[in-house]
């Protein structure tokens, strides 16, 4: 065996740069190198200077929710492939390389939990399993958590980092928007608070449904909102975008979005919140429920006289 052979092994022996397991995180913002451990006890946001890098959803729910608080439900519902679709790949072994690799069986995890002992419906996007893609599992994931906030009067919390709707289920995906946006209006008739937390990226037919009819809308600093691409936006209309197009501080700044919350103060805003809506819509509802008796009690009189 002579020294190339050897090297030759060796080479093959080495993971590839994106699959070798690595101490260190880059910052995509200001590019400093800073141990993993820092990161992550900071919930992904870089120390130095503050930027949000994307976080998975178990790390999510941990940062919302009391620690050993959170149940999980539908875990066992998992997506079909109705089309039988194909690109560069079956969608069968696209969703089953995507189980693998985050552990979950959808791009969401919804469960109850509480948050600072404030109980809570909490749905969360996992932006690892095929980009937070909505499909029929998810929609139907999210349906059935806005029922279990009507079923114990609870609030609602979903998370969004999402691409959009989920091209592999075509129509099966878009039809969710639809789905979720009408079970919300049940959880709004409910008296029910709802808050939605847009993360990077909220984007597509996630954007252009639910994401959007929360309550109260806050988003992460620097997050990627939106319908359509940039590109897209540009190449359509043939202009340049305003800088800063797109992004939590451009959208609050013209009144799309209610706030811009750090996530290190999630946990607080979220239960003060909740606490707050839920306060609310109780006497918005008792207020209600009073005029309409007394404006049945008046038509009652207008019609003995």
């Amino acid at each position: 065996m002579n020294f190339s052979d050897i090297f030759s092994k060796i080479r093959k022996a080495q993971p590839r740069p994106e699959e070798a397991p690595t101490h260190w995180v880059k910052c995509d913002n200001c590019h400093s190198l800073m141990y993993y451990k820092e990161v992550e006890a900071c919930f992904n946001v870089c120390p130095k200077c503050g930027y949000h890098m994307r976080l998975k959803a178990d790390d999510r729910i941990n940062l919302i929710c009391d620690e050993g608080s959170f149940v999980e439900f539908d875990a066992n519902l998992k997506p079909v492939d109705p089309l039988n679709f194909v690109d560069k790949k079956s969608y069968k072994k696209r969703i089953t390389e995507n189980k693998e690799k985050t552990g979950h069986t959808s791009s969401v995890i919804c469960g109850e939990g509480k948050c600072n002992g404030q109980e809570i419906q909490l749905v969360v996007f996992d932006f690892g399993f095929m980009g937070g893609s909505l499909a029929s599992v998810e929609g139907e994931k999210i349906v059935r958590a806005i029922k279990r906030a009507i079923e114990k009067r609870q609030a609602l919390i979903i998370v969004s980092a999402s691409g959009g709707a989920r091209m592999q289920e075509s129509t099966f995906s878009l039809m969710q928007m639809s789905k979720t946006s009408a079970a919300l209006k049940l959880l709004d008739e409910a008296r029910l608070p709802y808050i939605s937390i847009l993360t990077d990226p909220t984007m597509g037919g996630v954007s252009a449904s639910f994401a959007w009819l929360g309550d109260l809308i806050i988003a992460e600093p620097g997050a990627l909102i939106g319908f359509a691409g940039q590109r897209v936006i540009k190449q359509t209309i043939g202009a340049d975008l305003p800088e800063g197009f797109q992004r939590a501080e451009f959208l609050l700044e013209h009144g799309l979005i209610d706030d811009i919350v750090p996530r290190s103060e999630h946990k607080k805003y979220i239960s003060d919140m909740v606490k707050f809506l839920t306060n609310s819509k109780a006497m918005i509802s008792k207020s209600e429920v009073t005029t309409g008796n007394k404006a049945g009690f008046e038509l009652k009189l207008k019609t003995k006289g």
